[in-house]
């Protein structure tokens, strides 16, 4: 039997989704380790690249009728600007500078990863994880900086029967820590899929048959991902500001 797998393998179509996730040294074929320069590292420079020659860049030269790219930061930073005003009160705009970064970093990532033969930093937990681990530690700290021990009443919830409150407190405190893996993994986990989906119908490409088809899938699927790519960073982003409004207002 493994002969014949073998066999199927050699005269078959194998194509190998995500292989395109594994992270390799820029020079070399060696181990990988925390100082290695790598593929990962290249594009996360080139997201931040990206996001220098978007906010600073394009705006550097200031006019009253703004050309493409300075258009594009104006457009960005009134969106996050108000998400921010919205969703924690003028007492959250100190913090938006930092909101406004995040977005534009990881829809930065998104796009770029969106390019051929290109690395996608986000499609990796460890990139994720540590994005949603500084936000978490960043509202934590900030809650008991701003309110002491009131915002452990983040986790009391008054207004249930007395009966139910150490048991929604229990389930409120494990929601709150399960924060940043849930906030992570959403992130990595769409743009990875939609990606795997993409190298798949591309490997079916090779087949004439239903070469057609699957380029028509494929141009599908990169509009889709396109769109993901902004969601994706605007759901991080609207959920780091939702996470703030609890550290700056815990009693709501």
């Amino acid at each position: 039997m493994a002969s014949d797998a073998h066999g199927a393998e050699e005269g078959g179509l194998v194509f190998h989704p995500m292989d395109q996730f594994i992270v390799k040294p820029l020079f070399g074929d060696g181990a990988v380790a925390w100082y290695t320069p790598t593929n990962m590292t290249l594009w996360l420079g080139f997201a931040i690249l990206a996001v220098i020659a978007v906010l600073v860049l394009s705006t550097s030269k200031r006019a009253i009728v703004p050309g493409r790219g300075q258009s594009v930061a104006e457009l960005a930073y009134g969106f996050i600007y108000k998400m921010v005003e919205d969703i924690c009160g003028k007492e959250g705009v100190k913090f938006f500078p930092y909101i406004m970064t995040l977005f534009m970093f990881i829809v930065c990532a998104n796009f770029l990863g969106m390019l051929p033969t290109a690395f996608t930093p986000t499609s990796h937990f460890a990139v994720t994880a540590v994005l949603a681990l500084m936000v978490f530690f960043t509202v934590t700290i900030l809650g008991f900086v701003l309110n002491g021990t009131a915002f452990l009443g983040l986790f009391w919830v008054a207004s249930a029967p007395l009966a139910l409150r150490p048991v929604l407190a229990i389930i409120e405190l494990i929601s709150y820590f399960v924060r940043p893996v849930s906030h992570s993994i959403r992130l990595a986990g769409n743009v990875m899929a939609g990606h795997a989906v993409i190298k798949v119908f591309a490997g079916f490409a090779a087949i004439a048959v239903i070469s057609p088809v699957s380029v028509l899938a494929i141009t599908a699927m990169y509009g889709l991902e396109v769109l993901v790519s902004f969601i994706q960073a605007y759901v991080f982003t609207i959920l780091t500001c939702v996470y703030l409004k609890d550290a700056l207002h815990p009693s709501h």
